[in-house]
Order: C-alpha cells, then sequence, then structure tokens
C-alpha cells in the first residue's frame, strides 16, 4: 500500500520498504504548477501532443455514450423524447437529401418537414414508445413462456398498426391537412408493407 505523502511501500506483514525513486519526466514533458501552462522555455514534442489529441477525440464517442446513459437513467422519458425528436428530424432531412440527388433537382429543402418530425418524434415517438415497452414487459414478463413470440406479435399486430394511424393522423394535423380517403388508403398501404419485411 502506497502511504500518501510518503514514498513508503507497507505490504500488511509489517515489512516496510521504501519506494524506488521515479526517473525525472524529460524537459519536454513537464507541466508548470498551474494547470494548463508549460514552464518557460519548454515545449511538447508536436508527436506526444498528436497523440494526447488523438487519444482525446477517440475518447469523446465513448464519453459522449456514458454521459447519454446518465441521462437515461435519470430521466428515461425525456432523453428518449429529445433522441427520438432528433433522429426523427434527421431522417426527414436526410430523405429530403436524398431523393434532391436524385431527382437531381435544385429546389432548397423544406425545413418545416424536420420541423414536423421533430415535433412528432419529441411528443409522440419517444414517450409513447416508452410507456408501451414498460407496459409490455410488466404485462407479458420474461419468465412468461414464449414471452418474446408473444411481444413480438402484440408489437406487430396491435402497436404497429395504431402507431402507423396515428403517425398519419398526427402527421396531416401538423401539415394542416386532413384528407380521411387518403389516410386510409395510406395506412392500408404502409401496412401491409411493414408485414412484408
Amino acid at each position: 500500500m502506497l502511504v500518501r505523502g510518503s514514498a513508503v511501500d507497507h505490504d500488511g506483514a509489517g515489512i516496510v520498504r521504501p519506494s524506488p525513486p521515479r526517473a525525472p519526466r524529460p524537459a519536454s514533458l513537464r507541466w508548470d504548477r498551474s494547470p494548463g501552462q508549460r514552464r518557460a522555455g519548454t515545449t511538447m514534442a508536436p508527436a506526444a501532443s498528436r497523440l494526447r489529441t488523438e487519444a482525446a477525440l477517440a475518447a469523446l464517442p465513448r464519453r459522449a455514450l456514458a454521459h447519454y446513459l446518465l441521462l437515461l437513467r435519470l430521466y428515461p422519458v425525456l432523453a428518449k423524447a429529445a433522441s427520438s425528436g432528433i433522429l426523427s428530424a434527421l431522417g426527414n432531412l436526410l430523405a429530403q437529401t436524398i431523393e434532391k440527388k436524385r431527382r437531381k433537382d435544385s429546389q432548397n429543402l423544406d425545413l418545416s418537414g424536420p420541423l414536423r418530425y421533430a415535433v412528432y418524434g419529441f411528443l409522440v415517438t419517444g414517450p409513447l414508445s416508452h410507456y408501451f415497452y414498460l407496459f409490455m414487459e410488466h404485462w407479458i414478463p420474461p419468465e412468461v413462456p414464449l414471452a418474446r413470440v408473444k411481444r413480438l406479435l402484440l408489437d406487430r399486430f396491435v402497436f404497429a398498426p395504431a402507431f402507423l394511424l396515428l403517425f398519419f393522423l398526427i402527421m396531416n394535423l401538423l401539415e394542416f391537412r386532413v384528407l380521411f380517403a387518403n389516410l386510409a388508403a395510406l395506412f392500408w398501404y404502409a401496412y401491409l408493407a411493414c408485414l412484408g419485411k
């Protein structure tokens, strides 16, 4: 055990040995007492600086994921709602970009589309999915025989059609148009396409 403030190593058997002396750091890696400032006349080697920067960048996704998981634990509904809103908006923006390139169109992107999808994702998809899967976890516990199959059937034949119908209703309302004849046709077309996957 290393005792703080001394260079003594104690192994628990009553034998006290001094720790080996540390080799001095090269001048190019020494830091001043105040954080972030180097001593006058010393610089960090460019390769070491580049390695430190690359290591910090490589750790960024891991830190972001850890922060997101913490937010999921602390604020599950809000974190899922925000994730759903952002991903829905990005998905719509990406779909518009791909469609624009495929048609070789010079029109600008419709920014109201991603906004509608963000609102729908934040207010409907995130919270509704959270509570539905909690309900399904409670209603069909993992100990039930064929729990995964039952959950899949409940999801595909109850939740998916209702969710799809809700999507078309809300999107029509957010576009300030309600075409119920087209809504029914779109629903069956999209639902049968989902079942075919």
